[in-house]
């Protein structure tokens, strides 16, 4: 009993210290590994941490950089009030690699049945080329899921960003185009080309697409009234020069990214060069004012019904124009032979001092490329006659909206704008005409509309106190001219304190036999274009462009 006992006491003591040994190595081994974690997580934390201050070092224009890496991005572009002109948005394009075609009649089948109006006569071709090929670009969601359920190894998707233009062709113009690389070719697109690639905010434009509509849509229905070759309207804000609505048209829709080579879908707005007739006889006025050689009651008497300059002779367009006309009846009634002794008594050097300090005779500084040099000329004695009515003489409607902008507004300089800028709009005004010509101006360009004897009552549209002056000018042909014309309204309202410009030009516009006019100044209304002038065209057409946008003008920009 007593050695049982022993061997019983050793055996416990050697399971003990087994057990022991056991839970000590267990320890150790647990203790490594939370050692091990802990070093590891201690270096990624370095490592994140040395990463963390690195970024943060970079500059902020780097930054930019850094998240605008893909070679396609282009920023969206936003009208004044943040509607979409421009997105950039996520594509997929399918192309094929016939190389890893196993079955090429199952391919097509299949292709056949998501696809069924492809060529597939081309597609068979290209298959048998054996080189890589785009299928179909920018693929819906819906073809997207049934083509690459087909599960075929050569069918490749692509995913690229591309520019949608939700407005089709509203803006085509102003925004213009960019090739398949992305690349701005004209408007916005080209001369904003690198800031739009650069940045992630949205080019902020001074345009509203409601205005915009609403203007091309009148533009649209009177190009079937006059059947006029095209037409353009610009709409600016004579205090700041934003451009709040700029259509030519024809236009084009933007998304089909075609070649335009049709010279009739030039932007008339900027880049057509015209010669515009009466409308500089307001330019013409406002220089003699400036000088003070004349007042508006100043009187001219005993005014020819012809002048002879040169080989050519001027005369008034109408007979009835009477012989002894103050300086605002020379501009109500348009007369020419008035115009000229203005000029006369302003000589060459004054009167073209004027038109370059408004920004007549030379090329503007515009936001987009597309923009057209006036015509340059030789000045002499019948060279001054002719330019003092508007004859022999071209610019752009921009450029004809921007002076009259400058002559309404009190004098101050202005430079058109389509991008929104909030320092623009808070830098001091620099005066370029002296103070009072404007109010003198504008009192007169009202009574135009106003009067009978005044060639624009058709834009009489009540509650906006609408002024501006008619120009109605033949086309330059080589040699002389032709029966062609361009017929221009230029107005401002409302007259007692300018906000806006409206320019609206028709480019070869036709009479019209069953069109009805609706008397604006008298009672009644008249069936049939009784001429092809801008008080019967362009005319009307502001005043219909008025009717509708004047509200929104009222109610959404009451705080200019």
């Amino acid at each position: 009993m007593a050695m049982n006992n022993k061997r019983n006491i050793i055996l416990e003591e050697y399971e003990n210290e087994f057990s022991y040994k056991k839970s000590k190595t267990n320890l150790d081994i647990q203790f490594n590994r939370i050692a091990f974690i802990f070093f590891v997580f201690l270096v990624i934390s370095i490592i994140y941490s040395i990463q963390l201050l690195h970024l943060g070092s970079l500059k902020a224009e780097d930054s930019k950089k850094f998240l605008t890496v893909n070679k396609n991005h282009r920023a969206d572009i936003l009208d004044r009030n943040g509607n979409y002109l421009v997105k950039t948005v996520k594509s997929i394009d399918i192309a094929i690699n016939p190389i890893e075609v196993i079955d090429k009649k199952k391919l097509l089948i299949n292709l056949q049945l998501i696809f069924p109006d492809k060529n597939y006569a081309e597609i068979i071709k290209k298959l048998e080329k054996n080189k890589f090929f785009y299928f179909e670009k920018k693929i819906s969601s819906e073809n997207y899921e049934k083509i690459m359920l087909l599960g075929d190894k050569s069918i490749k998707s692509e995913e690229k960003l591309t520019r949608i233009y939700p407005q089709k062709n509203l803006f085509s113009h102003i925004i213009g185009q960019i090739d398949d690389d992305n690349k701005g070719i004209s408007g916005l697109e080209k001369s904003f080309n690198e800031k739009l690639k650069q940045t992630n905010e949205p080019l902020k434009l001074t345009v509203d697409t409601d205005i915009q509509f609403l203007i091309r849509e009148e533009l649209v229905k009177f190009q079937s009234i006059f059947r006029s070759k095209g037409s353009t309207a610009i709409l600016m804000n004579v205090n700041n020069g934003e451009v709040i609505s700029m259509v030519s048209y024809p236009d084009f829709d933007l998304n089909k990214r075609e070649k335009i080579v049709d010279l009739n879908f030039i932007n008339r707005a900027t880049k057509g060069v015209y010669e515009l007739g009466s409308v500089f006889k307001t330019f013409t006025v406002a220089a003699g004012l400036e000088e003070g050689l004349i007042n508006t009651d100043t009187e001219f008497l005993n005014l020819e019904k012809k002048l002879q300059c040169g080989k050519s002779s001027i005369s008034e367009y109408d007979n009835k124009i009477p012989s002894d006309l103050t300086v605002e009846q020379i501009l109500i009634r348009s007369g020419n032979i008035g115009s000229v002794r203005i000029g006369q008594k302003l000589e060459i050097i004054k009167l073209k001092a004027f038109l370059e300090k408004i920004g007549i005779l030379s090329k503007i500084n515009f936001d987009i490329e597309e923009v057209g040099e006036p015509i340059p000329f030789k000045w002499g004695k019948c060279k001054l006659a002719t330019v003092s009515f508007g004859h022999g003489i071209t610019t752009t409607p921009l450029q004809l909206a921007k002076a009259y902008a400058i002559i309404s507004n009190g004098g101050f300089a202005v430079e058109p704008s389509l991008i929104k800028s909030e320092l623009k709009n808070n830098q001091q005004k620099k005066r370029i005409i002296k103070a009072g010509i404007s109010e003198k101006i504008n009192l007169i360009l009202r009574k135009i509309v106003t009067t009978k004897e005044g060639t624009a009552g058709l834009v009489n549209i009540e509650g906006y106190e609408v002024g501006g002056k008619t120009g109605t000018a033949q086309k330059t042909v080589l040699g002389g001219y032709s029966k062609a014309k361009v017929n221009t309204f230029a107005g401002i309202f409302p007259t007692s304190n300018p906000k806006y410009v409206l320019i609206v030009l028709l480019d070869e516009p036709k009479t019209s036999s069953v069109y009805v006019y609706e008397y604006k100044n008298k009672k009644g209304s008249y069936k049939g274009t009784p001429f092809n002038t801008a008080g019967w065209t362009s005319v009307e057409v502001a005043g219909k462009i008025i009717e509708k946008i004047g509200p929104i003008l009222a109610t959404k920009y009451i705080e200019n």
